[in-house]
């Protein structure tokens, strides 16, 4: 075989590799060379299904092929198409395999894809007519030394014979929706297989086909709001057979529609503002788990105290982060100008498409409450400082009011307050009386109800006046603080023969409230979202020792339900609250039908409603926010 230099690439636009032809004259200098040089083999082809239309028949065409030169690290190849059939050929489509190590790389007067190690060539625009007799030709580039094998030419054999079956592909996996917006959604599925491989899929809608890709993934636009799509694929082989379709799914794009009102009880959640970073929990996330539909208020945390001030807690997760299509509850990306982005706008948002949902600025928190005692020696300079920052004019819209979570007034939280049992009362009674009636003021209260304990030390009941209501913060009663324990349910709803500490309870914490003169209907029952646990304990009941805190996802001693669902499943109840033993782990937490039992006794109770800490730490499909939800109904 003679050596010559390779042929020069020419591409057309891209991928494919050709979709247009050459000048006349180059092709006829080309032709003529290659018939001077090279001798023309034709290539057998075994193990391929042959399926034409009427008109491309089997044995109606052939395809040879012929190297036309060859550099060493590769060649010149051209296959030539004869219609050796009685009538015309509107279209042709030469199909090869090369070994691996093989390849096209650029191709003239002719569309040349490859699938793997699948080649097909199909007839530009202006060759693929061909009278009975006729011939058609194109070229191309490559690279590797290998010879193409399994010849077809139409689904029939290159050599004019016929070919044994080709299986067509099986079903793709049916499409999953991601990135659901108003008007657009993204679906991904997973691959079909066939012998020969794959080359396409058609994406359909309902009974309509909206597209074929080649690829496993389709972003579909254009949607109604609020509206119903159901969504399929089909796959497609190298000889244009196809399989059968997947499973079908149907999707609902947001907006369009106001959700219904979740009903007069509240249904409060915390959303963290630092859960966008390794939680990976954005506002987002209240849209896919269906929980932004079951929930009546959103209690943003935390803004921090200092100085004597409400004050910024995280300027770039409030207000700066930029979220991209993908991750925004619209689908519409955030711009580097934009005045609003973060947490703020993602809410801003979220609050267009739920109507009915309130959002609070929530102040201070375990962490943040060493502010308070300053804030308190002079309230009306907080409640402006506060009133200032909550409505600024780049998120006033964003925010119903302000919920302060002073953890805790004239008693000891991360660090001890002196303020008096009256601090807390004229607190609030500043904070409402700049807030005003047209803003929720709201405040997240201790539920240790023990003799002398923190519901004693300060003023609840004058202050409750100036509150739309009091979240009561009914968990959290034993920890893993108490490294060898006993072990005890963190958040129990009575008390129990053998609770550590008498008046650590929902029940007891909410009569003491009402004895002092709270009434229940400015009373939520907290439910954490988590279970707190130790390790190195043998009794499964609670009540046993142990040598320490259990290992948690981010703190030890703690972790999530939708983790603690699957690592480690209830296994008995006691006093309204589920626990678990697991190896040498015990943990305590609330399970959907605990919270069920919970929200039946809020009921009884004239609560109300209800608040949980912290959205993260349900499952994707929201199990223990619709629990509240439906429990309060």
């Amino acid at each position: 075989m003679s050596k010559s230099a390779p042929r020069p690439r020419r591409t057309y636009g891209g991928s494919p590799l050709s979709t247009a032809s050459p000048p006349p004259t180059r092709r006829t200098r080309f032709f003529t060379r290659v018939a001077a040089v090279v001798a023309v083999l034709a290539l057998p082809v075994t193990g391929l299904v042959a399926l034409a239309g009427p008109a491309q028949a089997a044995a109606s065409a052939t395809a040879t092929y012929t190297k036309a030169s060859d550099w060493g690290s590769g060649f010149e190849g051209k296959w030539v198409v004869k219609n050796t059939g009685t009538t015309t050929l509107s279209s042709w489509t030469v199909e090869w395999d090369y070994p691996a190590g093989t390849s096209v790389t650029s191709a003239w007067d002719a569309t040349v894809t490859g699938s793997g190690t699948h080649w097909t060539a199909k007839n530009v625009g202006w060759n693929g007519t061909l009278a009975p007799g006729a011939t058609a030709s194109f070229g191309f580039n490559g690279a590797g030394s290998g010879a193409p094998s399994g010849c077809k030419i139409n689904g029939a054999s290159c050599d004019g014979g016929t070919q044994p079956g080709d299986s067509p592909p099986t079903a793709p996996g049916a499409p999953a929706a991601s990135n659901v917006a108003d008007t657009s959604l993204s679906l991904t599925w997973t691959p079909a297989t066939d012998d020969k491989g794959v080359k396409n899929y058609d994406v359909y809608r309902g009974s309509a086909k909206i597209a074929t890709v080649t690829g496993t993934s389709y972003a579909d636009s254009g949607l109604t709001k609020g509206t119903t799509y159901t969504y399929s694929v089909t796959a497609r082989d190298t000889i244009d057979q196809t399989g059968p379709s997947s499973g079908s799914t149907t999707v609902t794009t947001t907006g369009g529609v106001i959700p219904p009102d979740p009903g007069d009880k509240v249904k409060l959640g915390y959303f963290t503002n630092w859960g966008v970073y390794g939680r990976n929990y954005h506002v987002k996330n209240l849209v896919s788990s269906g929980t932004a539909g079951k929930i009546t208020h959103i209690n943003y945390a935390f803004g921090n105290v200092q100085n004597g001030q409400c004050t910024i807690g995280d300027a770039y997760a409030d207000y700066d982060k930029a979220y991209t299509a993908d991750q925004s509850v619209d689908g519409v990306a955030d711009t580097w100008d934009q005045p609003l982005r973060g947490n703020f706008n993602q809410l801003r948002k979220l609050k267009k498409q739920y109507p009915n949902i309130k959002v609070l600025w929530s102040f201070g928190g375990w962490t943040w409450s060493g502010g308070f005692p300053q804030a308190a020696a002079n309230p009306t300079a907080f409640a402006q400082s506060c009133y200032n920052l909550v409505e600024d004019p780049r998120w006033a819209d964003v925010f119903d009011g302000i919920d302060l979570d002073w953890e805790y007034p004239n008693a000891c939280g991360l660090s001890c307050d002196t303020s008096g049992p009256a601090a807390f009362k004229n607190l609030m009674q500043a904070v409402k009386a700049r807030f005003g009636a047209n803003n929720l003021v709201t405040a997240a209260i201790t539920a240790d109800a023990s003799d002398g304990g923190k519901i004693d030390k300060a003023d609840y009941a004058g202050a409750a006046q100036y509150t739309d209501f009091y979240n009561v913060m009914t968990y959290d009663f034993f920890g893993a603080w108490a490294a060898q324990g006993p072990t005890a349910p963190h958040s129990p709803l009575t008390s129990y023969a053998g609770i550590p500490q008498a008046g650590f309870n929902s029940a007891d914490a909410i009569a003491k409230l009402k004895a002092k003169g709270v009434p229940g209907s400015k009373l939520n029952l907290g439910i954490g979202f988590y279970g707190r646990g130790w390790t190195g304990v043998t009794q499964a009941a609670p009540g046993g020792t142990a040598t320490g805190p259990a290992p948690g996802t981010y703190e030890q001693g703690i972790e999530d339900y939708k983790v603690l669902k699957n690592s480690c499943p209830a296994t008995g109840t006691v006093a309204g609250t589920a626990y678990a033993k697991c190896g040498s782990n015990w943990w305590s937490y609330d399970t959907p039908a605990t919270i069920a039992g919970k929200m039946t006794w809020a009921k009884q109770q004239g609560l109300r409603g209800a608040f949980y800490w912290e959205f993260s730490g349900d499952t994707a499909g929201g199990e223990l926010a619709n629990a509240v939800h439906t429990g309060l109904q």
